[in-house]
């Protein structure tokens, strides 16, 4: 392999954020056999299909980087999203994300995800974007998650919606008027509003 086109492959990759795909390592006249070269002698790190990232590059959360790249619109929701906000104990063992409703399914061999489709308002509302390591990444806030929380109560347990919402309840920027505006466009303030009014 010529030394050269793997030097000249790593300075790109680097102006490009450490992370780069084949499809545009080829645009950027890199040839695939140079970046299978440098992830067999260690300088890239596979970390998805078609996805590369140089090894010396520390990625603070790898798995949420890897699916914002992955997945262009999509967002971080329920569990993994209040994982993110400290709203929960439990350690999510996959990325939950959410893509418009109709939108196709992504496929991704890594990290392991579970996908929830959303529509209109429940979809686009709430919506914070966080950067990791020069890559923006869509999380929902803390409020919207928590709504959307109670909409899958059924799925991932009232024992963790009530655990997020008493933890959101301690916090100095509590605000029951946000949670109940998640609530409306969620469709469940029946549900959310008794909850809310027992701890103000």
């Amino acid at each position: 392999m010529n030394i050269s086109k793997e030097k000249n492959a790593v300075r790109i990759i680097k102006a490009n954020k450490g992370i780069i795909r084949t499809n545009e390592a080829i645009k950027k006249h890199i040839h695939p056999r140079t970046l299978y070269s440098l992830r067999d002698n260690g300088t890239l790190k596979q970390i998805s299909y078609g996805l590369y990232k140089l090894k010396q590059n520390k990625i603070v959360n790898p798995d949420f980087v890897t699916v914002a790249l992955r997945v262009s619109d999509g967002v971080i929701c329920l569990i993994s999203a209040l994982a993110f906000h400290n709203l929960t104990t439990q350690v999510p063992h996959k990325v939950w994300v959410a893509i418009k409703r109709n939108a196709s399914r992504p496929r991704i061999d890594y990290p392991p995800v579970t996908i929830h489709q959303f529509s209109g308002q429940s979809f686009t509302s709430g919506i914070e974007k966080h950067i990791f390591d020069k890559i923006p990444v869509k999380i929902y806030s803390p409020e919207k998650t928590i709504a959307d929380c109670f909409k899958f109560r059924n799925k991932i347990g009232m024992n963790v919606v009530l655990e997020a919402l008493a933890s959101y309840k301690e916090r100095k920027n509590f605000s029951p008027a946000k949670l109940i505006k998640y609530a409306k466009i969620c469709r469940v303030e029946n549900v959310m509003r008794p909850y809310i009014e027992s701890i103000i």
